[in-house]
Parts: structure tokens; sequence; C-alpha cells
């Protein structure tokens, strides 16, 4: 990583940014900033390459035409698989999660080739729409927090041998299986299904990527009142339903 700065890419917000995960960006940088670390946002839009020498790389969700643009015009960069050989942190969310797999469905019902970042298979479900609020327990090996967010997908999430999931349920559908995993991370690489937006509703995992970008075991600590006081609110919220 570049001493001087912090290097985050939000990929396609012009594609990918239909449920508020723009808010990813802004709590990423602001937790950067709060422990004085220099930061460069870039936004990369689908008509723009994708830098290969970011340290954190966003993806947010979208709908299915969106999403579909968005893998051929990944496919063909390339530059986002580049990142990852790099050694980059890439962290998405939904359509973005979907993406960085194998394959996923999509808008016109066929298989639509992802990325392969991931060790995951996506399709559509053929039972009701997975929406609400959903809670679970990160993967013990992060070192995370109770996982709070929002899900509103279509989509199933098979997790291949390469792939550990990101959490288990304890509400909500999550990859949709029916085996309580939410997500799936390997490495450097992270998917969720959870909006909310996820890094608002939990900041430990931004500053973990932020750890892992930066190669350190623990940061400075700063001021989380507003943040916990969400947490409580919404983790309360999905308890109460």
């Amino acid at each position: 990583m570049n001493d001087m700065a912090l290097r985050i890419v939000w990929v396609y917000p012009d594609l990918l940014s239909t449920y508020g995960d723009q808010g990813n960006a802004l709590v990423l940088e602001r937790r950067a900033q709060q422990r004085r670390l220099t930061v460069q946002r870039r936004d990369v839009r689908s008509d723009q390459a994708i830098p290969t020498d970011g340290d954190i790389y966003l993806i947010g969700g979208g709908e299915d035409r969106p999403q579909r643009l968005a893998a051929e015009r990944l496919r063909r960069d390339g530059g986002l698989n580049r990142a990852s050989d790099n050694g980059a942190i890439i962290f998405s969310v939904c359509a973005g999660y979907q993406i960085l797999g194998h394959e996923f469905v999509n808008d016109l019902g066929q298989r639509e080739q992802g990325l392969g970042l991931l060790d995951v298979t996506s399709g559509r479900g053929e039972a009701e729409r997975c929406v609400g609020d959903v809670l679970g327990d990160v993967d013990s090996r992060l070192g995370l927090p109770a996982l709070t967010g929002f899900e509103n997908h279509q989509g199933v999430t098979h997790l291949g041998p390469h792939a550990r999931p990101f959490a288990q349920v304890r509400l909500g559908k999550g990859n949709g299986v029916g085996d309580g995993t939410e997500g799936a991370w390997n490495g450097t690489v992270f998917g969720t299904y959870l909006h909310g937006p996820v890094l608002a509703r939990n900041p430990q995992i931004a500053d973990l990527l932020i750890r892992l970008a930066l190669e350190v075991n623990n940061l400075n600590p700063v001021d989380e009142t507003w943040y916990e006081a969400l947490r409580a609110e919404r983790i309360a919220a999905a308890q109460a339903v």
C-alpha cells in the first residue's frame, strides 16, 4: 500500500448503487479519516477503466439489467481481477456479490459469467423474495461483533469448497439456500447480501478492511457513540419482529 494515502475505489456507482450502498464508501472514508489517514477516493463509472493500484474496492447492489451490464464490462476490463491478484481488498454487496462469483442468472434468464473472485454460484430462488432485517454471527476468524443489515433479493447463492460463509444468520434468509449462511469470503475478498448500508450498521467491518489494507492488527480507537446507537436501534428492531 502507498504510505501516503489509503486508496478507496468505488466501482460503477452509475450501475451498482441502487440501495444506498454509496454509504459504504462514505463510512469507510470517514473511519479512515478519523484515524488521521489520508484518503484518496475514486468513483469509477462504467465507461472508465478500473484502476489496479487501489487498496480497497467497494461494489454495491443494483437491479438485474445494470448487474448484467456491470458484469460484462468488468469482464472486458479485467482491472478488478488484476487488482485482486495484487492483493487488494474487495467488499461487495448483493448484485456485486453475485458478480464476484462464478456465475449468476441475469435479467434475460440466462446464466451470466462472473469474475470468479469468490467460489460461489448464484441463481434465482423460486420461493418468495428475501426482504427484511438480518441478524447474524460473523465468522469467528474475523473477530467481529454481531452482524446487522437489511436484505432485499431474489437470489440464492451456493458456496463452493474455497469460500467460507461470512456469517450465520439468527434472523433472515442470508444466502437463501436454507443452511443459515450469509455472504462469503476468502482471503481479502468479501461478499454479502446486506444493505443498510452495511458498513454504517457495522463499522467494525470497515475497520477490518482498513486493517487488512494497512496490514496491521489494530487501529486507534475512535468515538463510537453514534455508530453504537444506530447498531443498538437496528438490532433491537430486528429482534422485536
